[in-house]
C-alpha cells in the first residue's frame, strides 16, 4: 500500500471537504504517521473515513475516531504553543500526538491499562516527548488522576481539554479544570443526535458554548447518563 498517497487522499478528499482549511492543521496531518497508531490488523484502513476499533483487550466500543472528526476538533480548539492540554481517552495515542505538536505539554488519561501501554509505546516510537499518558478515569477523581504518579509537573487548570469520545453532558468538574480563556471540546448528546460542543471559560463563573456541527461517537466510559426513569 502506498501510505503517502493514501494520506494525501485522506486530507484532500475527506478532511478539506469537511471544512478543515487551517493550513497548519493540514500540514500536521501530513507528517504525523496515523498508520503507526492504528492496530496492526487495521493498518491498511488507517486513512479510511471510519472509526477503527482498538485491540480486542480494550473495552467494547473503544475506537479511534474518524480522521475528519479528529481534524475538525483540532481546528476548533486552535491550540497554541504555550498551552497545557488535558485529553480524556488516550486510545492509541494518535490525538495526543497531534495535540503535542501544537501545545507546550499534554496529559492524556486512559482508563484501560493495556491501552495506556499502547499509547505510551506509540508516542515514544513517534518521538513525542511532551505528551504523558496516565492511567485514570476522567469521569471520577479527576484531580488525583491529573496529579498522577508521574512527575506531577502538569496539573490543572488547563488551557485546553479534549474529550476523545462522546458524553451525555459535560461534568462541572471538568469545566472547573479550565483556565479563564480555556476551551473544552466534547461530542455531546445521545444517539442519533450528537453535537460537537466547544465550551469556553469566559470568567471564573461563566462559560460560553457553541455547537457548530453534528456527528456521533462512542461513549467515554463511566460518564453519567441521563435518567430514563419515568412515571
Amino acid at each position: 500500500m502506498n501510505y503517502e498517497k493514501a494520506r494525501f487522499n485522506m486530507i484532500e478528499q475527506q478532511i478539506r471537504p469537511w471544512d478543515v482549511l487551517d493550513s497548519q492543521i493540514l500540514a500536521l496531518l501530513a507528517v504525523v504517521r496515523r498508520e503507526d497508531f492504528v492496530p496492526p490488523a487495521c493498518k491498511d484502513l488507517a486513512f479510511a473515513d471510519m472509526e477503527l476499533p482498538l485491540p480486542p483487550h480494550a473495552n467494547p466500543g473503544q475506537c479511534m475516531l474518524a480522521p475528519k472528526i479528529e481534524a475538525r476538533i483540532l481546528q476548533d480548539l486552535a491550540v497554541q504553543k504555550h498551552e497545557k492540554v488535558l485529553e480524556i481517552g488516550a486510545g492509541s495515542g494518535y490525538m495526543a500526538a497531534l495535540l503535542a505538536h501544537r501545545a507546550q505539554q499534554v496529559i492524556t488519561l486512559e482508563i484501560d491499562p493495556a491501552l495506556v501501554e499502547t499509547a505510551r509505546r506509540n508516542l515514544q516510537k513517534a518521538g513525542i516527548a511532551n505528551a504523558e499518558v496516565r492511567q485514570g478515569d476522567g469521569a471520577a477523581n479527576l484531580a488525583e488522576a491529573v496529579s498522577g504518579n508521574g512527575n506531577g509537573a502538569l496539573r490543572g487548570p488547563f488551557d485546553v481539554i479534549v474529550l476523545s469520545g462522546s458524553v451525555a453532558e459535560v461534568p462541572a468538574a471538568l469545566l472547573e479544570q479550565l483556565k479563564v480563556g480555556g476551551r473544552l471540546s466534547a461530542i455531546v448528546g445521545s444517539q442519533p443526535v450528537m453535537r460537537a460542543t466547544l465550551i469556553t471559560r469566559v470568567s471564573q463563573t461563566a462559560w460560553s458554548t457553541t455547537q457548530a456541527w453534528d456527528t456521533v461517537a462512542p461513549r467515554l466510559q463511566n460518564f453519567p447518563e441521563p435518567s430514563t426513569f419515568s412515571f
